[in-house]
């Protein structure tokens, strides 16, 4: 006997009404540039807050004006960014630099030292001492313009993918975005793969994976995941994701979320630097590229699927 048809059951709960279900293993295949199945990139968050107003991760309570975790934040740019370029250098890591727009004013030599080696630039809001997702829909569409247009100044060009500041959305987030420009975004970790969002107006935007548990904030700062532990943590999601793709023959997609006022402090560095280097290692077996450069690719190939390609 066949198996019968599964038929979706209605439900009375509200949905946010971008994607449907999908399984994974259901899907067309297809592979990254060269053959490969695993896709990695690093996301590196490059922020700036304002003193003594507004939000930020903390290390410990503090009173106000909050100088304890300003300075510890701020250790990130003046310090751990730069000794954090110098291990892209060494191990020749791409890097997706997602950027608060107030770090092209603040620390611009940091910013040009990334876009100097081709580093990607991704828009990410203004500063991470406000939430996205607490505008009004007109103060949230000035929000994303004026970070545009910033980064597009010191780029020169805009950037093609954006991360909300906290990973805030409001409801009408991905339809702003798609509106500006944005060809992705990366605030929605439900899949290993991109996925096509629906916008209003018939539009579209790809979602393309970020990680929650590969991140240093979740992992370190509220989790309480020692060193060793978040490198650990990398080197057995690649290993793991790596065969995964191999023996599904599937394209997927691995990234790695740091913010250098974590990792970039020494005794976080030394560690992390052992789970880059492995990656490294094995950079003839997967794609180590860009957020963008994996968006653009997808693109193409989602669409191929859409037209009948084969």
């Amino acid at each position: 006997q066949g198996s019968r048809p599964v038929r979706p059951m209605p439900s009375l709960l509200r949905t946010h009404g971008r994607f449907p279900y999908s399984a994974i293993n259901a899907r067309p295949r297809y592979a990254w540039p060269g053959g490969k199945r695993l896709a990695v990139y690093l996301g590196l968050n490059l922020e700036h807050f304002a003193f003594g107003e507004g939000h930020g991760g903390e290390l410990a309570p503090s009173g106000r004006p909050d100088v304890l975790n300003y300075s510890w934040r701020e250790y990130g740019n003046r310090v751990g960014a730069w000794r954090l370029l110098d291990e892209f250098e060494e191990l020749r890591l791409p890097v997706s630099v997602l950027a608060n727009s107030e770090i092209a004013g603040h620390c611009p030599e940091l910013l040009a030292a990334h876009i100097a080696r081709g580093d990607e630039v991704v828009g990410h809001g203004r500063t991470n001492a406000e939430r996205q997702g607490d505008l009004v829909e007109r103060d949230e569409a000035a929000l994303i313009a004026e970070t545009t247009s910033t980064l597009a100044d010191a780029a020169g060009a805009p950037p093609r993918g954006w991360l909300g500041p906290w990973i805030s959305q409001s409801h009408v987030s991905p339809d702003l975005l798609a509106e500006a420009g944005y060809e992705y975004l990366l605030d929605w970790c439900h899949d290993d793969q991109p996925t096509w969002m629906s916008t209003r107006g018939g539009g579209r935007i790809l979602s393309l994976p970020y990680p929650q548990e590969l991140n240093d904030i979740p992992t370190i700062l509220v989790r309480r995941a020692s060193a060793s532990e978040f490198a650990g943590m990398i080197v057995d999601n690649f290993d793991e994701m790596r065969e995964q793709s191999e023996r599904h023959e599937q394209p997927l997609v691995m990234g790695i979320a740091l913010h250098a006022y974590i990792v970039g402090q020494p005794f976080r560095l030394r560690k992390l630097r052992r789970a880059l280097e492995h990656i490294a290692a094995h950079r003839d077996d997967v794609w180590l590229t860009t957020s963008g450069e994996i968006a653009a690719h997808a693109r193409t190939e989602l669409d191929r699927f859409v037209h009948g390609g084969v």
